[in-house]
């Protein structure tokens, strides 16, 4: 935008919408079009005025005060004439101008005028420059404005959202295009922050303008930055609007691969077990659905922490994470610690979260797992320096590669381990050798130690006896080891020493299996304690054997500063002193190596019991400048006393290993000693923080081609603790070898938290290795994450509520915790999982239940009980408090009436259940079914369906004061009325248990209905247009359609909602149901013949109906299936079908409860025949039947009958009617020509003959023709002779047809006995039941208010009348109605007024039915009401007119020289043109057959010929212009059905209506005049009334005067004139008569009632009694006729003005 220093309405600025961009900053900048660059002139804009060229303004800028600017105004001629201007110089002193005051301008010549501007002060100056001309005046406008500052901004500036406590940074320019300098400052509020806030441009200068939003709060920002610019920065204001969403930020933890993503809370990344020395990655994704970018950062939650490092490491610790962004984090799990599980938390801290997320981070160290085949290798008895080898496996089950070495020194023992170390691979397995090769005749046992790194060793016996050539002792076995191992534990669990004592048997069990040598001992229980520690914290590990022997030292150092010897020449020497722990005389024997720098002397002595000798151990070198190393190897055994003194062998007694490790070098002064290359891992050491003793292993590698010593440094061997024990102290290491290090401790409280130092000293010199060991003494620590206290809610008496709450290890080592709480509140509260086991680091959720008993509150102390591995058991204490309440539930309402369900579909129902109470509450529901209607049940009494009502959920929990929508579902079986009661017990929301007996909660009901749907009402167009409309009752079989509709479906009909595929051709695939819908005949080529029925779904739920075709039906075959060879039922079907001769519209539809919709059948005459096709009606979920369409195209020369039915019944007649009454059947003629028929009297004549020569059944018009497109009325007369059902076939002969033969049936019947079942309600023309029309059609243009006036029965002579209404339907056009009135017996019987008439937009007439009948007659008329639209009738007279025009002219105007008539002239016609011919032969088929091969032309050829010969045809009918046809009127047709009889029948029949009825006298007196002598009955003479045209006259006078006749009523002047007229001599007297009074039979005395119908229903008014009259000449009343018109025209008159509202018949009276 563009902000300028004018004035404070220009500064307003342009609000946009925000809207967002793909880039961080969208700047919004608008167009310039008012503000050019100040360093170019603009071009001025030249107008014309006069013939003058010139322009209208000239204006000044960047002027300076006291200087002369001069600008030049040129003035052109463009006129071809000379021009004179007077010129009037500006009126102010700052605008001058040189040029003289008149100026000449010759054509096409200019002038030049200069304007000098001199300002004097600053501000705008205005003037003016007058030219006058000839012909007129104009000015040319002076300006001079001042220098304004003007600043670029966008109107907008549009930034990406922004996430809450997150910045976004973006920047938008700020430019000067103003010709001054400027200065601007910005004013912002928080969260915006602009920077540089203020400063300084010049003109054309630019600078950015960073904006900085940090917003607080999710919300849209939107807010004015005002920026205020000038000189001093304070003149002007610009605002520029900034807008920003800011949206709460959210991540999402994922685990990829997984089936379920979990969307909110924690997740767990499970390593499982990994090797260690290994390492496993797996990664998570961290998801950003939020529309903000996020940044983030993953911390470790604090906790119980490995001392150097945590064994999880992650690559990404902090990112930004776009909106719809995610990014995968790996996690590395390394771990270090054997049989270790290592928990660790991630926190996924970003600002603004609303949740914290944590990522679980778990994995096990799993360490290799070795085993021996056995654990004893026995020797047997081997000669002296011989060699006995055996094998044994060592075994890995892990999936670790696995370090060994055997604790043995075979160059220096008797036995032999090879390999003496090595590794094992995975799963893997080696054989080790192990070699015997004794030098003294003496027995041998040593237990050998097989060091793991990284985990225990196994430990391997070794047993042999070695005897002389000349004598072979007792060897050694594995029993003996057995008993000297149980020796060594009562050893040690007494004082005695005694090693001779005998062992009993019975306590020995061990298992030899027999493999060479080999076998596995298993000790007794006892035996588990030879492995504890004897003397301080020193145990089997580092004294294989048990110390019944001791040395000390165990470790020589040779050559060592540390160490004191005794020098010789070349040999130094230590001592070693031996000490005897037994009873028993013990003999010690060296193993005696040769060619070791190392001896021992002496090499064998003997040991008194509980003595000690010293021995010596020499080292003397052989080579100089060397590393040397081993071990010594001593047995010490004592000698068993003989069993038997005869006997010269001793039992063996299983000797004692005792060794002692040397280390020396011969490095002379000054000599460096050996460069050490080694491999030391672990460097540190971490135990367990338990007070019991565990190991640790520590590999040392000499990666070195020299060997390698070392040894525990002796200055500082004395300040570590006496917990801490490593073997070997010291050895030596020969090249490519390793050495495992077992290093012991008992950790204290007072061992430094954080380590201490082992240093190894390497090759005896300055080398040094420190080892970190860590052994310190922890009590374990659990903590409660949240609180030490839980509060439950309010609590259903007898449910259950939940909580949960955490624990978490805080220690190092695993942790096991029970919670403890009292016996009497364990029913009351207890908690999940309530004992465990915790790793350290690890935290745990546990679930606590409180169930109440009571009402009241309720306060517990739980007691958590923890414990590690050795120390005792600590308690923790935690505080939960629980209220108990009462809850019951109850639902909307106790009878939920769900109204109307559609039998065997399913609805969808919601039941409210209210919790009023202050608990949640746990139920379960139960139904019960207590009323269901007939029919649901099969044979074995079970309900159909069995779940009628199904409850979404059985079991649920409502929250107090709450209500929940319990959704069922609904599916009924039958159709009547279902009841159920629904049951609830309060329940456990876990267990499930009961914990109230079951309440009643509601009652349901609902009543299962079908689909329901009815054909309401019936209307035809096109070629049956003229059929009445109990015709085309007939004619779709309407009566049964509506019955068959309403009936109640089968069990397959209800099983599917729509139709399945079937085979219409198979009789089992029919339906049980089939009607006949005959579409009627006409001519070819005629209008189609259109229905209309009106579809009514009197239900109260919703139907679905469908029209099926054949094509919809058929399933389509395989290819296989499909023969080529079709029937003519089927062609003919194809032909139908293809052609669309049948078409519904629409097919289906969905009819809601009460609604109408109208479908429209049409049939096209297009083929000459008989055309059919099956159609299947179905109903979603109800009755299915199908529909005969049947319909008859007949030849134009063809004449044709068309029946509906062979089958006639006429009404029943009683037997002893005097007069029967004349009956009607049609004949209607569909065809195009007369139709001539007789009917054949012999059938009649033979019924006579039968009954005694009485004519039952006579036809009044036998013979005859029927006109095309309409019907001819044959009349009958049926007289029963006797009360019984009569039937005859009569054949009706039709010239040039067959001939049809009718049945007729017709019932007689008992007068006296069943006198009421005569009644017209009887026939089968039904009219008052189906004629009532429900609404218009569609398209319909006026509407009568009843479709049928049902008479009903009267006798002959009476007058009858009905009032019906047309209302015309069109808002916008005027239609033009005209009745047409039938004849029945030759004779007009009903008359309509007005017949004829005009109807406005919307307007509505009364019409005046009248009734009169002479003859007993059963009437069955049809009146026919054209509608014409005025608009149609205007457009045909104007074309007739046209056309008539035409006509004329072409007739008498015609040119002389034409020879030819003109092309344009178009040639008249007037007839109506022919249909086109029949078309005959086959019908069309779907398929063609194949062109021939030969003898054919060119398909282009066919192609150009048939193209022009329809270029050709479409051009000669364009010539030709018929004469315009009247339009064809809309057909309201009115159904009019009586039953007249003779005067003593009626009142025979009907003796309560004898004061209902009166006789019509004019039609007595014109029936009198015309009654011959052969008449049956004798009326009296009638009294002569007043001739029509008189009275038509008095009864327009005298009826209007009702229209003031309410004012009339109230004014007394009037009141007092008719009591005057009522004394005074009648002015109009009747002819007098000399005739006597008319009477009816059985009635001397009757009262004249007139009755008529409005709208259908049927009105009685009682005149009162009119005393009979008297015809003479002292008569002074009207006639009776007169004053029944004058009534009847009041009364009329009322009815209209009720109906146009001006008449409110519901009015109080007043």
């Amino acid at each position: 935008m563009l902000a300028e220093s004018r004035c404070p309405a220009c500064l307003a600025s342009v609000f946009c919408r925000w809207k967002r961009s793909g880039r961080e900053t969208d700047v919004k900048e608008p167009q310039f079009p008012d503000v050019k660059e100040y360093q170019i002139e603009p071009l001025l804009q030249r107008n014309i005025f006069l013939g003058l060229e010139t322009t209208l303004d000239l204006t000044w800028k960047d002027w300076v005060i006291g200087r002369e600017y001069t600008k030049t105004l040129v003035i052109r001629n463009i006129r071809n004439k000379l021009q004179k201007l007077h010129i009037s110089a500006p009126g102010s002193k700052f605008f001058s101008i040189l040029n003289p005051k008149v100026v000449l301008l010759s054509p096409g010549t200019s002038v030049s005028i200069p304007i000098t501007f001199k300002p004097l002060q600053k501000c705008g100056y205005n003037d003016c420059i007058q030219f006058q001309a000839i012909e007129g005046s104009f000015k040319v406008c002076l300006h001079a404005v001042l220098p304004s500052h003007t600043l670029k901004v966008p109107e907008s500036v549009m930034l990406p959202l922004c996430a809450v406590e997150h910045y976004t940074l973006t920047s938008f320019p700020l430019k000067n295009i103003s010709k001054v300098h400027l200065s601007f400052k910005w004013d912002s509020a928080a969260p915006f922050q602009l920077s540089p806030e203020q400063g300084r441009l010049k003109p054309g200068q630019q600078c950015v303008i960073e904006v900085d939003f940090q917003p607080l709060e999710a919300q849209v920002y939107q807010q004015q930055v005002h920026c205020t610019y000038g000189e001093d920065g304070s003149k002007a204001d610009s605002c520029c609007a900034v807008l920003l969403q800011a949206k709460y930020p959210f991540l999402q933890l994922r685990i990829p691969n997984e089936e379920e993503e979990i969307i909110h809370g924690d997740i767990e990344l499970d390593f499982g077990s990994v090797a260690v020395g290994h390492s496993l990655s797996k990664h998570f994704e961290i998801f950003n659905p939020s529309p903000v970018s996020v940044w983030f950062s993953l911390s470790q939650l604090p906790g119980a922490v490995a001392i150097f490092g945590s064994h999880f490491s992650w690559d990404v610790t902090s990112e930004k994470i776009v909106p719809g962004g995610s990014i995968q984090i790996l996690v590395t799990y390394s771990p270090t610690e054997v049989d270790i599980v290592s928990v660790e938390y991630l926190s996924l801290n970003y600002r603004g979260s609303l949740s914290k997320s944590h990522v679980k981070l778990i994995g096990k160290c799993l360490g290799p797992e070795l085993c021996l085949s056995s654990s004893v290798v026995d020797f047997g008895c081997v000669e002296e320096k011989r060699l006995a080898v055996q094998t044994v496996e060592l075994l890995n089950t892990s999936p670790v590669q696995a370090t060994y070495q055997w604790d043995i020194d075979s160059a220096n023992s008797v036995f032999r381990v090879s390999p003496a170390s090595g590794t094992v691979l995975p799963y893997g397995q080696i054989k080790v050798n192990v070699s015997y090769k004794p030098t003294q005749p003496m027995p041998h046992h040593r237990r050998v130690a097989c060091l793991i790194l990284l985990r225990e060793p196994l430990f391997l016996d070794l047993i042999g006896t070695c005897h002389p050539d000349f004598q072979k002792p007792v060897a050694l076995t594995l029993e003996h080891l057995v008993e000297y191992k149980y020796k060594l534990c009562c050893m040690s669990n007494s004082s005695d020493t005694q090693l001779g004592a005998p062992l009993p048997t019975e306590s020995l069990t061990f298992v030899i299996n027999q493999e060479g040598n080999s076998a596995t001992v298993i000790p007794p229980a006892p035996m588990e304690k030879s492995n504890e520690i004897r003397e301080g914290h020193v145990d089997s590990l580092f004294t294989p054997s048990f110390p019944f022997v001791s040395t000390e030292p165990s470790e020589l150092l040779f050559n060592h500063k540390a160490t004191s010897f005794i020098a010789t020449s070349s040999a130094v020497s230590q001592c070693v002193t031996f000490k005897n722990h037994t009873k028993e005389k013990l003999s010690l024997m060296w193993t005696v190596i040769q060619d070791s720098p190392f001896c021992v002397t002496p090499s064998s002595f003997e040991l008194a019991p509980l003595k000690s000798t010293t021995a010596l151990v020499t080292y003397e070198p052989r080579q100089i400048n060397a590393l040397h190393g081993g071990e010594l190897e001593c047995f010490a055994y004592c000698k068993m006393p003989k069993e038997d003194p005869s006997s010269e062998q001793v039992l063996p007694c299983l000797p004692c290993c005792v060794t002692v490790r040397v280390i020396s070098h011969s490095f002379q002064p000054g000599k460096e000693h050996f460069t050490p290359s080694y491999i030391l891992k672990p460097q540190q050491v971490v135990f367990p923080p338990l007070s019991v003793i565990s190991y640790r292993t520590v590999l040392l590698q000499n990666n070195s081609d020299q060997p390698l010593t070392f040894c525990l440094k002796h200055r500082t061997n004395s300040d570590l603790p006496r917990s801490v024990h490593m073997s070997p102290g010291c050895g030596f290491i020969q090249p490519g070898q390793h050495q495992i290090l077992t290093i012991g401790a008992v950790p204290t409280l007072y061992s430094p938290t954080d380590g201490f130092n082992l240093p190894l000293q390497l090759n005896a010199a300055k080398f040094t290795k420190e080892l970190t060991v860590v052994s310190s003494l922890k009590k374990p620590c659990v903590s409660f994450e949240n609180s030490n206290s839980l509060h439950f809610s309010a609590t259903a008496v007898g449910s259950k509520s939940q909580h949960t709450h955490s624990i978490k290890n805080l220690s190092s080592v695993p942790i096991k915790f029970q919670w403890v709480i009292s016996e009497r509140d364990r029913n009351l509260i207890w908690v999940e999982p309530d004992v465990g086991k915790l790793h350290p680091n690890e935290s745990l959720v546990q679930t606590w239940t409180f169930s109440p008993l009571t009402e009241k509150t309720y306060a517990f102390k739980p007691t958590l009980r923890f414990q590690s591995d050795d120390f005792n058991k600590s308690l923790l204490s935690f505080k939960v408090e629980g209220i108990g309440a009462a809850g019951t539930i109850q639902a909307g309402e106790e009878l939920l009436d769900m109204g109307e369900s559609l039998v065997g579909s399913c609805r969808s129902v919601n039941i409210p259940i209210v919790n009023n109470c202050s608990c949640p509450i746990s139920f379960h529901l139960s139904v019960q079914l207590e009323e269901n209607p007939p029919g649901s049940e099969d044979s074995s009494g079970n309900l159909l369906p069995p779940l009628a009502l199904h409850l979404d959920r059985e079991t649920g929990t409502i929250a107090s004061h709450s209500t929940v929508l319990l959704g069922s579902t609904l599916r009924l079986g039958a159709h009547g009325r279902y009841l159920w009661t629904i049951s609830y017990q309060i329940t456990d929301a876990n267990a499930g248990f009961y914990t109230c007996p079951p309440k009643k909660l509601c009652e349901v009901q609902v009543k299962g209905v079908f689909p329901a749907l009815q054909v309401v009402d019936a209307c035809s167009s096109g070629s049956v247009a003229r059929l009445c409309k109990q015709y085309l009752w007939k004619l779709f079989s309407l009566d049964s359609f509506n019955e068959h509709l309403l009936s109640t479906p089968c069990p397959a009909e209800i099983t599917f909602k729509v139709s399945t595929k079937r085979s219409l051709n198979s009789l089992s695939s029919i339906p049980q149901v089939m009607l006949d819908c005959n579409f009627g005949a006409a001519p070819l080529q005629s209008e189609p013949s259109d229905f209309m029925l009106m579809f009514w779904n009197p239900g109260s739920v919703a139907v679905d109906w469908t029209f099926l075709f054949p094509e919809d039906q058929e399933m389509e075959l395989e290819d296989w299936a499909v023969t080529g060879q079709f029937s003519s039922k089927e062609l003919q079907q194809m032909k139908v079908q293809d052609n669309q001769l049948f078409r519904v519209t629409p097919r289906s539809g969905t009819l809601l409860p009460g609604q109408k919709s109208s479908v429209h059948f049409c049939y096209s005459h297009d083929f000459i025949g008989i055309d059919r096709l099956p159609v299947l009606f179905k109903l979603s979920l109800g009755r299915e039947f199908l529909l005969n369409f049947q319909g008859v195209t007949l030849n134009r020369n063809e004449p044709y009958l068309h029946f509906v039915s062979n089958h006639h019944v006429f009404t029943p007649v009683a037997i002893r009617d005097s007069s029967p009454p004349r009956q009607i059947y049609e004949l209607y003629n569909g065809g195009a020509v007369t139709v001539h028929y007789e009917v054949d009297q012999a059938v009649l004549s033979q019924l006579q003959m039968e009954n005694y020569d009485h004519p039952v059944l006579s036809c009044l018009s036998p013979q005859g023709e029927v006109l095309p497109g309409n019907k001819a009325m044959l009349e009958w007369i049926f007289s029963p002779l006797e009360a019984k059902m009569y039937h005859i076939d009569v054949p009706i002969h039709i010239l040039e047809r067959d001939s049809v033969i009718i049945n007729f049936e017709g019932c007689g019947m008992d007068a006296l006995s069943t006198s009421a079942n005569i009644s017209i309600e009887y026939s089968d023309a039904k009219t008052h039941e189906h004629c009532a029309q429900k609404g218009p059609f569609p398209g319909q243009v006026a509407l009568l208010s009843t479709d049928s006036v049902f008479i009903g029965d009267m006798p002959v002579c009476t007058k009858s009348s009905r009032v019906l209404f047309i209302t015309s339907l069109s808002y916008t056009e005027t239609v033009y109605f005209v009745w047409e009135i039938p004849t029945q017996s030759n004779q007009q019987v009903v008359q309509i007024h007005p017949e004829r008439g005009c109807l406005g937009p919307g307007e509505c007439v009364m019409c005046i039915l009248t009734f009169v009948s002479d003859c007993p007659t059963v009437y069955q008329l049809d009146l026919i009401c054209q509608i014409t639209q005025e608009a149609a009738l205007i457009h045909y007279h104007k074309a007739l007119q046209c056309w008539e025009e035409e006509q004329k002219r072409q007739q008498n105007e015609f040119t002389i020289t034409d020879k030819i008539p003109s092309r344009t002239q178009r040639i008249l016609v007037d007839e109506i043109l022919l249909a086109p011919p029949a078309r005959k032969g086959a019908p069309l088929r779907k398929y063609k057959t194949l062109p021939p091969i030969c003898g054919s032309e060119p398909v282009g050829n066919l192609y150009d010929k048939n193209k022009k010969a329809q270029t050709r045809l479409e051009r000669e009918s364009a010539k030709i212009w018929r004469r315009p046809q009247p339009p064809r009127p809309a057909l309201l047709h009115l159904s009019v059905t009586a039953h007249t009889y003779d005067i003593p029948d009626f009142y025979t029949h009907f003796p309560d209506h004898l004061h209902t009825e009166y006789r019509y006298l004019q039609l007595t007196r014109t029936k009198q005049t015309l009654t011959n002598s052969s008449s049956t009955r004798h009326l009296a003479k009638l009294c002569p009334s007043t001739c029509g045209v008189e009275r038509d006259i008095v009864v327009d006078i005298l009826t209007p005067l009702y229209r003031h006749s309410r004012e009339l009523l109230d004014d007394s002047a009037f009141a007092k004139s008719l009591m005057v007229l009522a004394s005074s001599p009648p002015i109009y007297e009747c002819q007098t008569s000399t005739s006597p009074s008319s009477t009816l039979p059985s009635s001397p005395q009757h009262s004249v009632q007139s009755s008529w119908t409005v709208d259908g229903e049927e009105a009685a008014v009682c005149l009162g009694k009119i005393p009979q009259i008297q015809a003479t000449a002292e008569s002074k009343h009207a006639p009776s006729d007169l004053a029944e018109a004058v009534l009847l025209k009041t009364l009329q008159n009322l009815m209209m003005e009720a109906v146009t509202g001006e008449l409110s018949l519901s009015a109080h009276p007043r």
